[in-house]
C-alpha cells in the first residue's frame, strides 16, 4: 500500500464521520469507497461508492463508526487528503482538501494532480 507508516492515508473530520456513519447505517453498508477517475474539464474526478464488502487491497480509515476505503489505484492521489462534510444555504456535501491537487475547474467537481504523481502511478 502507498503511505507512511503510522500515518493514515486520509483524515476524516468529525462532521464527515457523522455523515458517513449515517450513510453506512441506512442500508447496512460497510463504508464508502473513495477513488479517482479520468473525467471533467480539469482531467480527474473523485468517486464515492457504497461498499457492501471490504476489498483486502483497500486502505481502510475509520473514525467514530465511519469507515472509508481507498481504492488501490487512488491511494497515491489521495494521500494526505482531509475529507469534510459542509452544509450551506445552497448545497451540502463532502469536500476533499487534497494537497496533491494543483488545479481545479470552476465548478469544483474536477481536479488536476501534479504530473509527477500521475507519471509514477
Amino acid at each position: 500500500m502507498f503511505g507512511i507508516p503510522g500515518k493514515q492515508a486520509v483524515t476524516i473530520t468529525p462532521k464527515a464521520a457523522t455523515q458517513i456513519a449515517k450513510l453506512m447505517a441506512k442500508d447496512g453498508h460497510q463504508g464508502l469507497r473513495i477513488g479517482v477517475k479520468k473525467g471533467g474539464c480539469a482531467g480527474m474526478e473523485y468517486t464515492m461508492d457504497y461498499v457492501t464488502e471490504v476489498d483486502p487491497h483497500d486502505e481502510v480509515v475509520e473514525l467514530d463508526g465511519a469507515r472509508v476505503m481507498i481504492a488501490p489505484m487512488a491511494q497515491m492521489f489521495l494521500f494526505g487528503t482531509e475529507i469534510d462534510y459542509e452544509v450551506s444555504l445552497l448545497e451540502s456535501g463532502f469536500k476533499f482538501r487534497n494537497p496533491n491537487v494543483v488545479d481545479a475547474c470552476g465548478c469544483g467537481e474536477s481536479i488536476k494532480f501534479d504530473e509527477n504523481i500521475e507519471a509514477n502511478g
